[in-house]
């Protein structure tokens, strides 16, 4: 009986242990989430299709242009986080801090729309996969949806490859 004690004791111990080393695991990936996402612009490309096309009868758009610029990211608690952004695609340009849960895959987060709001726009869900210096997921509408795609880059590259147009002024 005692030697069971024992080893229950151990077993108790040692997972607390692993508790704490997953939990050590997933703060130093929360911040790496934080910094790749923080004075970032995400550029790149999102496909759009209609009802017959979420049902596989139809085919997806062209690929068209889409940058989110986003200021920086907080955790609030548990899997809610605050992404402070400005969104931009075809004649939309929206700023809002968006509140949104993070959940993990392993070790990639997915950033989790449900039913969001967005002023001027629509409400959406969609599920974004943050995997390196790249993005892409899929997004529903009210009887739409699609996917979208691009490279997350440092706001300053990013206006380095993209130099504002000079006023005829100048």
């Amino acid at each position: 009986m005692l030697m069971q004690t024992g080893l229950a004791i151990v077993m108790v111990v040692a997972a607390q242990a692993a508790d704490v080393r997953a939990d050590a695991a997933r703060a130093t990936l929360e911040k790496k989430f934080a910094e790749t996402l923080t004075d970032c612009v995400l550029v790149g490309y999102w496909q759009m299709t209609g009802a017959e096309g979420l049902a596989g009868k139809d085919k997806m758009s062209p690929p068209r242009p889409e940058k989110y610029t986003i200021d920086g990211v907080e955790k609030v608690d548990g899997d809610k986080w605050v992404i402070r952004s400005r969104i931009q695609f075809e004649d939309v340009d929206v700023a809002m801090p968006l509140h949104l849960d993070v959940v993990w895959a392993g070790d990639t987060p997915v950033i989790t729309v449900d039913k969001v709001g967005i002023p001027g726009v629509g409400t959406y869900s969609a599920r974004v996969m943050i995997y390196g210096n790249f993005y892409s997921g899929t997004w529903f509408g009210d009887g739409y949806g699609g996917v979208l795609s691009g490279q997350i880059v440092k706001r300053a590259v990013y206006e380095k490859w993209n130099p504002p147009a000079k006023k005829d002024d100048e």
